[in-house]
C-alpha cells in the first residue's frame, strides 16, 4: 500500500514547551487510523498540525509523496469534522454546500452531491430546516455530509462523537463505518474512547505525553501492549 500521509521527525512546541514529538508515523491510502490517548497526550496538537492550523518547529508531513503543497492546495484536498459542528445560521442544505460554493463547483453538481450525502447520512428530510433547530446528532450528521460532499482525499475527525448521547453515538458510528468502507476515504480519527477506536479503525496509534508509543491493528494493540504505559492506558 502507498502512504497518503507520512510524518517524519515532527516537533511541535507551544510556549517554548515541546508538546508533540513524532519520529515517524504513516497513514496508508484508504485506511482509518485512530489516534487514541488520554487528555494532554498530544492528539489535538497532531490534529491541528495535520490541518495546518498549527506550525511545527521541525519535521515534515508528506501528503501523497510531497511536502511542497501550499496551504491552499493542501486544504482543498482534505476535510475536517470537529467535536462542535460549527454550522452557519442557514438551512441544512446550504450548510452542506458551503465548501462546494467556495470551490466554485457548478450548481447542478453541488446540488447532486448535497442531495446524495444528506440522504446517505440520514438527514435528507431536514434539508430545508434551519441548522439552529437541529439536535446534536443531526448537526454532526450535517457536518459529516459537508465533509463528504468535498470528496476529500483525507478526512480528519477530532472527537466528533464526544458530545453525543450513547444511542445517538452508536448509530452515527455505525453509519460512518459503513460510509468509510464504501468510499475508502483515508481517515485520521482523534479520540480518547477505545471502543470507538476499535469499532472504526483499521489501525490504532496510542499517544502518551506527546509521543506515539505503539501503532497496530486494534486487536494487536490490546493483546500486546508495547510497554507498561500503554497497558495502563488500555486498562490491562
Amino acid at each position: 500500500m502507498t502512504a497518503l500521509i507520512e510524518i517524519r521527525d515532527l516537533l511541535v512546541r507551544r510556549e517554548k514547551q515541546t508538546v508533540l514529538e513524532i519520529e515517524h508515523l504513516s497513514v496508508e491510502a484508504g485506511e482509518v487510523l485512530a489516534v487514541v490517548g488520554p487528555n494532554g497526550a498530544g492528539k489535538s496538537t497532531l490534529f491541528l498540525t495535520l490541518a495546518r492550523l498549527l506550525k511545527a518547529a521541525r519535521g515534515t508531513i508528506h501528503f501523497d509523496g510531497t511536502s511542497s503543497l501550499n496551504t491552499l492546495e493542501y486544504r482543498r484536498r482534505i476535510a475536517l469534522v470537529l467535536q462542535e459542528p460549527l454550522l452557519m445560521d442557514a438551512s441544512v442544505k446550504d450548510n452542506a454546500a458551503i465548501g462546494l460554493k467556495f470551490r466554485g463547483t457548478p450548481k447542478a453538481e453541488a446540488e447532486r452531491r448535497v442531495a446524495h450525502w444528506l440522504g446517505r447520512l440520514g438527514v435528507a428530510h431536514l434539508a430545508e430546516r434551519p441548522a439552529r433547530k437541529l439536535s446534536g446528532g443531526e448537526s454532526q450528521r450535517v457536518s459529516l455530509a459537508r465533509a463528504f460532499v468535498l470528496q476529500p482525499e483525507l478526512l480528519l475527525l477530532d472527537e466528533p462523537f464526544t458530545a453525543l448521547d450513547a444511542p445517538t453515538r452508536i448509530r452515527l458510528l455505525e453509519d460512518l463505518k459503513s460510509v468509510l468502507s464504501e468510499t475508502a476515504t483515508t481517515t485520521i480519527f482523534i479520540t480518547h474512547d477505545l471502543q470507538e477506536a476499535a469499532k472504526l479503525a483499521t489501525r490504532m496509534a496510542v499517544m502518551l505525553n506527546g509521543r506515539v508509543h505503539q501503532v497496530g491493528e486494534p486487536r494487536e494493540v490490546f493483546a500486546h501492549p508495547a510497554d507498561a504505559q500503554v497497558a495502563e492506558f488500555l486498562g490491562i
